[in-house]
């Protein structure tokens, strides 16, 4: 029997990093390798408001990056937020309060799928872990 591996949700964090450069060890993993990936609509939207930021910090034309834009969104799979449950809802926002607000639907999404976050932000997994939250995902392990 092949046992399934668990979801990842990705977090914006990821997918701003892939924007910068055609060639990363997360966009190798996102392109290449056989894990279900999972955003939140929150993603797309803080991706267009840093819209310019992306186009400034990036190594690429702006074609470059729509061109990798529309593969990620093809790679990944968008979950409705609505379609969370408000009990998962409600654990996300206790684990993120007094951490980082923003990032309680990637929490409860995760809960959601009972996947791993695939995260860059430190402090958000040092501050989740402290709290006994361990579903995360680390590329490297």
């Amino acid at each position: 029997m092949i046992k399934k591996k668990a979801p990842i949700i990705v977090d914006t964090n990821i997918l701003f990093s892939t924007l910068l450069k055609e060639k990363s060890s997360f966009s190798e993993l996102l392109l290449s390798s056989n894990y279900d990936f999972f955003i939140c609509e929150q993603v797309l939207v803080e991706l267009f408001k840093r819209k310019e930021k992306i186009l400034k910090a990036s190594q690429l034309t702006e074609e470059e990056i729509i061109k990798i834009y529309q593969i990620l969104l093809k790679r990944i799979n968008l979950y409705k937020e609505d379609l969370i449950l408000a009990e998962n809802l409600v654990t996300a926002y206790q684990l993120c309060q007094d951490i980082d607000e923003t990032d309680t639907p990637h929490i409860a999404l995760t809960i959601e799928l009972n996947g791993l976050l695939w995260t860059g932000d430190k402090k958000l997994k040092e501050g989740l872990q402290k709290k006994g939250f361990v579903q995360l995902f680390e590329p490297n392990n």
